[in-house]
């Protein structure tokens, strides 16, 4: 078979073409790391995040205009192998940080990224210590300290309880954050949270019998649990075979709990949970998301998912308020991000959120409750 050599020619030049503008594009992109665990015990939080970042990159550069870039990294909830991950994206060209997803690593990268000014705004670390002294690292999700507050005030303003025992890992920053607040905003507010039923855990405990025993013993009507969703699940099954069902509060940390490998979702029916987004609500925005999320995960976003997706869109706005485009360095595009943070107002996913000095959202708190292994706003 013989080949016109002016139409070959005219091929790889368009080849070429097509091949230049593709590398144009990818070098004009927004060029955000996502990092997180994407495998490990606390994959569920990671690869929430990096499917939300997913859908929100797609929306946003099928509008045309500026493009994203999204570079995923996975730190394995490991605080050493985080800043590896931090390091990664940022000889692969990332220009701010997505992430980290969990709190720990967002500590240690949070204090490189300080260094190396790169700014950082994480879906879901919420401990205080993420942002303290931080002038560049933002989160999306409450902080520890909001969480225990609006929990109480969710709790009376409802009615939900009359006496209240109280289950949380001493031995974890993000438990006992929550915790204490709840206890004072309880006092404050005339919640009983029964002395006797205040019990403690560790990252080791696997047995929570005596937990769960001096909750049913102290009359408990509600047990608040500001833990992750490992420890809940080993508790709800406990709570069962001792023939107690209190109502179970929780917070963003127990989130994923009905894709857990192996868990019996009708163990969670009637658990609540404070978060910030509902997969069920009927804005045009969170249904497209979802159906966009099942599609490429076959499962129901969790609000990991929708604060990642929150926190894609806001960089992005405030890259195209700041100029920022793909050729802005990363310590230049930092100080803009900054500055466009402490008037940015963004109405997402998550409710309508704004920025102080220190790196905290504003942004209202709602509940869901678990209903037939699906959450679903919760309407007294």
């Amino acid at each position: 078979m013989k080949f016109n050599k002016a139409i070959v020619a005219m091929i790889l030049a368009i080849v070429m073409i097509m091949g230049l503008a593709s590398a144009a594009m990818a070098e004009d992109a927004l060029k955000i790391g996502v990092i997180g665990p994407f495998t490990g015990a606390a994959a569920i939080y990671g690869s929430a995040c990096k499917f939300g970042a997913q859908v929100a990159a797609e929306q946003i550069n099928a509008q045309g205009g500026l493009q994203i870039e999204l570079l995923n990294e996975d730190d394995e909830h490991d605080p050493e192998k985080s800043i590896n991950a931090f390091n990664n994206v940022l000889d692969n060209g990332a220009q701010m940080i997505a992430g980290t997803t969990t709190t720990s690593p967002c500590i240690a990268v949070g204090a490189e990224a300080y260094e190396e000014r790169v700014f950082m705004l994480t879906p879901s670390a919420s401990s205080p210590d993420v942002t303290a002294n931080k002038d560049n690292v933002y989160q999306v999700c409450f902080t520890d300290p909001a969480q225990g507050t609006a929990s109480a005030q969710y709790i009376k303003e409802h009615n939900l309880a009359t006496k209240i025992a109280i289950i949380y890992n001493n031995a974890d920053a993000y438990s006992t954050g929550i915790y204490q607040t709840f206890i004072e905003e309880a006092a404050a507010i005339g919640l009983e949270v029964v002395p006797e039923a205040v019990t403690t855990f560790t990252d080791e405990t696997t047995d929570f019998s005596v937990q769960v025993s001096a909750a049913k013993d102290a009359g408990a009507d509600l047990v608040f649990l500001p833990i992750y969703y490992t420890p809940a699940s080993m508790i709800l099954q406990t709570a069962k075979t001792m023939d107690y069902a209190p109502v179970f509060f929780g917070v963003d940390g127990m989130d994923g709990i009905l894709t857990m490998e192996g868990f019996d979702a009708s163990l969670a029916e009637g658990v609540f949970m404070l978060t910030p987004f509902s997969a069920d609500a009927e804005d045009e925005a969170t249904k497209a998301f979802v159906a966009r999320y099942q599609e490429i995960t076959g499962e129901i976003p969790n609000q990991f998912a929708a604060d990642a997706y929150d926190a894609v869109y806001a960089l992005y706005t405030a890259s195209v308020n700041a100029g920022i485009d793909g050729s802005t360095s990363y310590q230049d595009a930092c100080e803009k991000l900054i500055e466009q943070f402490q008037t940015l107002e963004i109405t997402g996913l998550t409710g309508t959120m704004t920025w102080d000095s220190t790196g905290a959202v504003s942004k209202t708190p709602t509940a869901v409750v678990i209903e037939n292994g699906q959450y679903v706003g919760f309407n007294d």
